[in-house]
């Protein structure tokens, strides 16, 4: 079975036997329709291409691709993509599209009920009962949403940095480090507004996918001291949790019973206990955004998150269930996983 996860920075392709045991992998550029430069088709072939490089194409009994941005808005392009994908390469039969929540979600536990909260190029919270996407929150691209995500962060990081060059913000050490990354040089204090003009030039030059690069600086500056960008953090781990919150409210409450106290966005509402799965970068690596959102997890949930590492595999573990009709074996799961 093939397993493939497409968001805007990178697509990861799996290949694995149905007992689990992961055959072939490969990797390509970012296959969103919405952040992404190339055409989305492109990426995912020369991920599948790669990781299907030492298997007999004929062994291939199916595969599911879940693609960031292939909800309802825009379904109909990315299926149209995996379709074309699939049949450039010659694999046999149909592959199912998903969205990337799906696969998140499944990577990170063989549960089919849970929460999913996923911070990288893009954000999104997600419920899901039955293994079936429920209910989600946010997740409408870099224009009108993903609150929280790398790019949201590095684009308020820049949006302080061009608010100190010409005197609406505070000084922040954003200056110096965005400046750096974007032109190659550090802040020119004999021409603020040139400076900032070619801050400018470099961001809507950018895809805005690369927006997300500013992030490690936010969260380094953070770390710091720096005010301005633990401020940015800061709201990032707040926006990431009222949206995990929202999606929670009418989650099924476990066997442990409940309790009420007062939610992220003011009301009260029991506390659950709940599988809590945690995807993407942001929420994954080290750092002030993942600290903050871990720890308010535990506190909410009464649990440690899981993690999910390998969307590839979390779709490669939805094909081998849809196979035989029913959720993954925890072993298969766990053995593609690594979990």
């Amino acid at each position: 079975m093939v397993g493939v996860d497409a968001g805007g920075t990178t697509t990861r392709c799996l290949v694995a036997t149905l007992d689990g045991a992961v055959v072939g992998r490969g990797e390509a550029g970012g296959a969103s329709q919405r952040s992404s430069t190339s055409r989305p088709a492109d990426p995912l072939a020369t991920a599948l291409r790669s990781a299907l490089s030492g298997v007999d194409h004929r062994l291939v009994a199916g595969g599911v691709i879940g693609v960031a941005g292939a909800g309802e808005a825009g379904r109909a392009v990315a299926q149209d993509a995996a379709d074309t994908a699939w049949r450039s390469v010659g694999l046999p039969g149909d592959v199912t599209l998903v969205t990337d929540l799906e696969v998140a979600f499944s990577a990170g536990t063989a549960r089919g009920t849970g929460l999913l909260l996923l911070a990288g190029t893009g954000a999104v919270a997600a419920a899901f009962r039955g293994g079936a996407l429920y209910r989600r929150c946010d997740g409408y691209g870099w224009l009108l949403g993903d609150e929280g995500s790398a790019v949201w962060i590095g684009r308020e990081g820049l949006r302080s940095v061009l608010a100190d060059l010409d005197g609406r913000g505070e000084p922040t050490s954003l200056t110096a480090a965005a400046s750096a990354l974007l032109l190659g040089r550090t802040d020119d204090a004999s021409d603020r507004e040139a400076h900032a003009q070619a801050l400018v030039g470099a961001a809507f030059a950018m895809p805005p996918a690369h927006l997300g690069r500013l992030a490690p600086l936010v969260s380094a500056a953070s770390e710091a001291g720096d005010a301005v960008a633990r401020a940015i953090t800061d709201a990032a781990v707040q926006r990431l949790v009222h949206a995990l919150d929202t999606v929670s409210r009418d989650q099924p409450l476990s066997s442990a019973g409940a309790q009420a106290e007062p939610g992220f966005g003011g009301a009260e509402h029991p506390r659950r206990r709940q599988t809590v799965v945690l995807a993407g970068s942001v929420l994954l690596s080290s750092g002030p955004v993942s600290a903050g959102v871990r720890a308010r997890v535990r506190e909410r949930f009464g649990a440690e998150p899981a993690s999910a590492h390998d969307g590839a595999a979390g779709a490669a573990a939805i094909a081998i269930g849809r196979l035989h009709g029913t959720t993954v074996a925890p072993g298969v799961h766990a053995r593609l996983t690594g979990g």
